[in-house]
């Protein structure tokens, strides 16, 4: 397992050639404007390269040891002199044709980032409005592949009802020590922060992994001892009264951009967020997947 193990070319089920012995990754950097609308960054080929002169994105082969995001994070600074620290990683597509594959990791900026033609494979790099995108002359995978991610740019906010999906969990004696319960829930989370989300709800667009912003909210004794190991991508709110007001609240601060998919199966807070605009999902969308 060496740099650059992955160069070569891959014959897919389709007969087709593609870069990559192990396949291929790109990044799709996504900046929202105060306006709402979606800047993403993109990349001019060098006329000499594959599909030279056409718009895509900052990618290449994958390493025998790299998996999507760690391939896609590396191209990117090798291509367009940005570092893993500028951006959110907020979801995953896989374009598989079988035998090669290629995954687009979208994710968030926190502006329009200075970026630059660090390589020879590119003869430009550039901010683009979504709307303008489909109006370039696109790599023809990319071309593809926009519409269907188009969709998904907008970041994905998860806020949890620690309360009612600890009561639909059903631990023995999780009633007489709350707390804890909510604890072993938040830990156990943990891992779908940095693995993902593979299962969607209704509603949102077809990526294969999701890395949302995720928001718990504690309330009542659950509150008062909960101690989970501490992580960036889980922020925990200590509800200071009703905790379906304070999920009102959470959902109401989101940014305009952000879709926001509340997990309860209370109905009066499912009808609350929904009239804010979330998206509603039951606790067994979440358990299923811990």
């Amino acid at each position: 397992m060496t740099a650059m193990d992955g160069d070569g070319w891959a014959l897919c089920d389709r007969g087709h050639q593609h870069w990559g012995i192990h396949g291929a990754a790109g990044l799709l950097a996504v900046h929202h404007t105060l306006d709402g609308m979606p800047y993403v960054l993109m990349q001019k080929r060098s006329w000499w390269s594959h599909h030279g002169g056409t718009w895509g994105l900052p990618g290449g082969a994958r390493d025998s040891h790299e998996d999507a995001v760690a391939g896609a994070l590396r191209e990117a600074r090798e291509e367009a002199a940005l570092t893993p620290d500028q951006v959110r990683v907020q979801g995953v597509y896989v374009d598989d044709h079988g035998g090669w594959s290629y995954h687009t990791v979208i994710a968030e900026a926190a502006g329009l980032l200075e970026a630059s033609a660090a390589s020879g494979e590119s003869a430009d790099m550039r901010w683009i409005a979504a709307d303008e995108v489909a109006a370039k002359r696109l790599h023809p995978g990319f071309a593809d592949t926009w519409p269907k991610i188009r969709p998904a740019l907008s970041p994905l906010v998860l806020v949890l009802d620690v309360a009612n999906i600890v009561g639909a969990r059903a631990e023995h004696g999780w009633w007489k020590d709350r707390a804890g319960a909510a604890n072993r829930l938040l830990n156990d989370i943990l891992p779908l922060v940095s693995g993902g989300l593979g299962r969607r709800p209704e509603d949102l667009p077809e990526l294969t992994l999701w890395f949302p912003r995720i928001i718990a909210v504690l309330e009542g004794a659950a509150a008062r001892g909960a101690d989970p190991v501490p992580d960036p991508g889980l922020d925990v709110v200590v509800a200071p009264a009703s905790g379906d007001d304070t999920i009102v609240d959470v959902v109401r601060d989101a940014r305009p951009w952000e879709r926001v998919l509340v997990v309860t199966a209370d109905r009066g807070l499912r009808e609350r967020v929904a009239e804010l605009g979330a998206l509603v999902t039951g606790p067994r969308w979440l358990l299923g997947q811990l």
